[in-house]
């Protein structure tokens, strides 16, 4: 652990001051559309943003860092990032910030995959688990400090939005002082979506309708909190809460996963999580009951896409789970983009209870088919299934490549020690 932060300390850092102003900005534009008078289709729209230009980035991201090099982009996209976060306050307009925002989304891939694989690069197999984990636990650091950061000025002015870019110019300076440029990463041949659907279809599903749940938890719930009545206070405890959840849950559900049959796992997460949605939806006035409805679902929810991801490599030959990744955030990323039109929509129609009527019904459909599919054919005994890898619904393909090639390795690696005769 000790050397892990010894040599990659600025770059965690780093992310955690970009994790802080990613955060700030998604609250602070659903509280500050509000006050603009955005209607909830408006929000919507430019909530998806985001995520449209996360999934083109993690398309075109590798490629820029082929020809132009790692420190370039990551300096030139951090750059972006933080002028846009100026912008929004001057130009109070629906699509200049969906087009603010589809930008930010493209920045933000790119600058995971660069300091993923800077991540990767700074680490050896044995302390890799040991970094993706400090990585992911900065991002949730990260994401639930920015929410306390909203309560420290007016979010009809200027200053809020200052801030954030203020952190993400702060953030970059490091890293690109301490870290010197790495090969770019050689991505594995990708599998196509016809394949990874062949594969595993629980996976594909399952991975499609959590990026609607992501989506509604980044992107709508301060759209949510303002249309409740909400405080700012209020609001960032709210937005907190689903990240606080996934922190304390992840762990346990991943050890879980190494132990029993994954989908029933990925039944009882899903239902879980639709009965926490329903609860909030049912108590949607009272605070308290919808902070608890935010744990939970933050907490099912998260682990639940690391999940998918080792349930669809137990259906894969080793040499093709890498190539899965890109295919898998793919899928995971157009839920992303269509979960804030559609829950505009619920929203509009039922008022703020439609926010977790829609994750109750993404919940409950997840569970119906994982159930369904148990039905079909059988699972894999746990003895026989990949390691769990930990990774976090904001990460790039990168991340993901990289914590299943560790995860395959480890694999490897207790097999070996189980049967030292086939080493």
């Amino acid at each position: 652990m000790f050397s892990v932060l010894k040599n990659a300390w600025a770059l965690l850092l780093g992310m955690m001051l970009l994790q802080v102003g990613n955060g700030m900005q998604s609250t602070l534009l659903g509280i500050r559309g509000e006050i603009e008078g955005f209607s909830t289709a408006s929000m919507s729209l430019i909530m998806s943003g985001y995520f449209v230009g996360f999934l083109f980035g993690s398309r075109i991201a590798p490629d820029l860092l082929r020809k132009v090099g790692h420190v370039r982009v990551f300096a030139a996209l951090a750059s972006l990032i933080s002028a846009v976060m100026i912008m929004y306050p001057w130009v109070t307009d629906p699509y200049a910030w969906t087009a603010g925002r589809i930008l930010v989304g493209f920045c933000f891939s790119g600058v995971y995959v660069t300091a993923e694989s800077w991540l990767n690069d700074s680490t050896d197999n044995e302390n890799r688990g040991q970094a993706l984990a400090l990585y992911m636990i900065m991002q949730m650091l990260g994401i639930v400090t920015s929410q306390a950061l909203l309560v420290l000025a007016d979010p009809g002015g200027f200053i809020l939005f200052i801030i954030p870019s203020v952190l993400i110019s702060l953030a970059f300076t490091p890293i690109l002082l301490s870290i010197s440029p790495v090969p770019a990463h050689a991505s594995a041949k990708p599998l196509s979506l016809f394949q990874i659907w062949r594969a595993s279809p629980l996976g594909c599903v399952g991975m499609l309708l959590l990026g609607g749940i992501f989506s509604a938890q980044f992107g709508m719930a301060s759209v949510f909190g303002t249309q409740a009545g909400l405080s700012v206070a209020q609001i960032s405890t709210f937005v907190s809460a689903f990240f606080v959840g996934a922190l304390v849950l992840q762990f346990p559900i991943g050890w879980l996963s190494d132990r029993m049959d994954r989908r029933l796992l990925i039944m009882g997460t899903s239902s879980i999580l639709g009965g926490a949605a329903i609860f909030g939806a049912l108590f949607s006035g009272a605070f308290w009951a919808i902070v608890v409805s935010a744990v939970i679902v933050g907490g099912m929810s998260n682990p639940l896409y690391s999940l998918l991801l080792a349930y669809v490599n137990d259906y894969l030959d080793h040499d093709a789970m890498a190539g899965a990744a890109g295919g898998m955030v793919f899928i995971n990323g157009l839920g992303a983009v269509s979960g804030p039109l559609l829950l505009g929509w619920i929203m509009s129609a039922f008022g703020p209870p439609g926010f977790f009527i829609f994750i109750a019904l993404l919940g409950a459909v997840l569970a119906a088919y994982a159930g369904f599919r148990m039905t079909i054919r059988p699972a894999p005994a746990a003895s026989e299934t990949d390691s769990y890898a930990i990774v976090t619904m904001s990460s790039s393909p990168a991340a993901v490549s990289f914590a299943t090639e560790y995860a395959i390795d480890t694999a490897q690696e207790d097999e070996t020690s189980e049967n030292p005769r086939s080493a």
